[in-house]
C-alpha cells in the first residue's frame, strides 16, 4: 500500500510510452491510467507546439492522446494555474489532472484559498523543475554560443549544471553559470526560485536522484498527499507503472541537488536585490521603473493570482487611478501590490509580458519576501494556511 512520504523509481511497462516520454515516461503513463479508468476526465499539459520554443497548453480527454504531451520542453513558461481558473472555471464541473510545474502547483494552492480552484476536483501532477528558458533568448543563445540552428535542435535538457542541446549530429552541453554570467540561460525569477521540488503537488516526479542501472530510464516519484497515494497505489497495482525502491544514496544525491539549487537561488536573490533597500512596502526605490509603464494592463491579465471579476484598477475615481494618465500614479501599482504582494509565486508572467520591460516579477518577488519574513508564510505551500494579508482586520500592536 503506497504511503505519503513514500519514494520510488517508476516507469512505463508500454515501450512506446518509455522511449517517448521523459525518463521511462513515468509521468505520461500516469495521467493516461488515470484518464482510463475515470479517475480523471481530463488532463491539463503542455505539447510541442510549432516547435521545441512553442509550449502549447492542451486538454486532453482521450487517453490514446496523452503521447502528445509526453517529454520535456524547458521553454514553456506559462502558468497552468491560469488556464485552470480562467478557462475551465476552476474545475469547479470536471475532474482534472494537471502537470505542474512547482510554481504552478504553488499557485494553483493560492487559487484553492480563494475557491478560484476546486481543491476535490484537481489532483497535481508535479514535475520537478531547474528553471525554464525564455523561448526567444533561447534561440539567441543557441546561435551564439553553440552554434547550431535553433531549427535543427531535437531536444533540449538541463542536467548537472548543465544545458545539453541535441541535434541528429550529437549534443553540446554548456554550463548553465556560464551561460547566466552572460545575460542567457534561465528566465531571471526562475533563477531566484527556491523551489525545485513541488511539494505542494499530489505527487512530485523528476529524474534526480535516480542512479545505477535505471539511470535515464526511469522517474524518482515521491507522494505527498492521501490523494497522490491512492492514485500510485491503483497504476502500480493495475500494472500501468513499474516501481523499485530508490537506492538510498539516490536520495541522499537527489536532496544534495536540490540543496545546492536552493543555494544557487539565494546568490541569486542577492545579486538581483542588492540595489534595493530593506525598506518593506516602500515603492519611491521603484518609481524611475514604474514611470516606463503605458497602463496596458498585460501584468494583471498574466497574473494567475489576479482574478477579481472587476477590476479596481479600471475605476474611473481619481482616488484610484486617473482614466487616461500615463505613466500611472503610484496608486495605479499599489492596487497591484496589494492583490497579490502576500500570494506572489514568482512564476514571471508578468514580467514576461510587459512591453516596457519593467521587471515586475523582481520587485514583487523582493517585497514578497519581506512579507513571508514577517509573517512567517510561505504561498502556496499549505492550502490550509490563509494569507497574512487577508485576515489583517485591524491595526498592529505598537508594543
Amino acid at each position: 500500500m503506497v504511503q505519503v512520504n513514500d519514494m520510488y523509481y517508476a516507469f512505463s511497462p508500454d515501450e512506446e510510452i518509455a522511449e517517448s516520454g521523459e525518463c521511462g515516461g513515468a509521468v505520461t503513463s500516469l495521467l493516461k491510467f488515470m484518464l482510463e479508468k475515470g479517475i480523471v476526465d481530463a488532463v491539463l499539459a503542455v505539447k510541442k507546439g510549432a516547435d521545441l520554443y512553442d509550449a502549447v497548453p492542451t486538454l486532453i480527454t482521450d487517453p490514446e492522446k496523452i503521447i502528445e504531451s509526453a517529454g520535456s520542453l524547458h521553454c514553456g513558461t506559462l502558468n497552468m494555474a491560469k488556464t485552470v481558473q480562467k478557462y475551465l472555471k476552476g474545475a469547479e464541473d470536471m475532474k482534472l489532472a494537471v502537470t505542474t510545474k512547482p510554481c504552478d502547483a504553488m499557485t494553483i494552492v493560492e487559487l484553492m484559498k480563494r475557491k478560484k480552484i476546486s481543491r476535490d476536483n484537481v489532483v497535481m501532477i508535479g514535475v520537478n523543475c531547474g528553471g525554464t528558458l525564455p523561448p526567444v533568448q533561447a534561440r539567441e543563445m543557441i546561435e551564439k554560443f553553440y552554434d547550431l540552428d535553433p531549427d535543427s535542435v531535437v531536444k533540449e535538457e538541463i542536467t548537472k549544471g548543465n544545458l545539453v542541446i541535441e541535434t541528429a549530429e550529437g549534443e553540446k552541453e554548456i554550463s548553465i553559470d556560464e551561460l547566466e554570467d552572460e545575460g542567457f540561460g534561465r528566465r531571471t525569477n526562475c533563477r531566484r526560485c527556491e523551489t525545485n521540488i513541488p511539494l505542494m503537488s499530489d505527487l512530485a516526479l523528476g529524474n534526480w536522484g535516480v542512479i545505477g542501472p535505471l539511470a535515464g530510464k526511469a522517474t524518482f516519484v515521491e507522494v505527498f498527499s492521501d490523494k497522490g497515494a491512492e492514485i500510485l497505489d491503483k497504476a502500480i497495482s493495475a500494472g500501468a507503472l513499474t516501481v523499485k525502491d530508490p537506492v538510498p544514496k539516490g536520495i541522499e544525491i537527489r536532496a544534495t541537488i536540490d540543496a545546492t539549487m536552493v543555494k544557487l537561488a539565494k546568490k541569486w536573490q542577492d545579486k538581483d536585490f542588492q540595489e534595493e533597500s530593506g525598506e518593506l512596502l516602500s515603492l519611491d526605490q521603484y518609481m524611475d521603473e514604474f514611470d516606463k509603464c503605458i497602463k496596458c494592463y498585460g501584468c494583471r491579465e498574466a497574473c494567475p493570482i489576479c482574478h477579481c471579476v472587476e477590476c479596481t484598477m479600471e475605476m474611473e475615481s481619481p482616488e484610484w487611478v486617473t482614466k487616461g494618465e500615463l505613466p500611472p500614479g503610484p496608486m495605479f501599482h499599489l492596487i497591484r501590490l496589494v492583490h497579490i504582494a502576500d500570494s506572489c509565486t514568482n512564476c514571471g508572467q508578468c514580467e514576461e509580458v510587459c512591453p516596457a520591460e519593467i521587471p515586475l516579477a523582481r520587485i514583487w518577488h523582493k517585497i514578497g519576501i519581506q512579507i513571508q519574513e514577517l509573517f512567517d508564510y510561505k504561498p502556496g505551500y499549505d492550502v490550509d494556511q490563509k494569507p497574512p494579508l487577508s485576515i489583517i482586520d485591524k491595526e498592529p500592536s505598537e508594543e
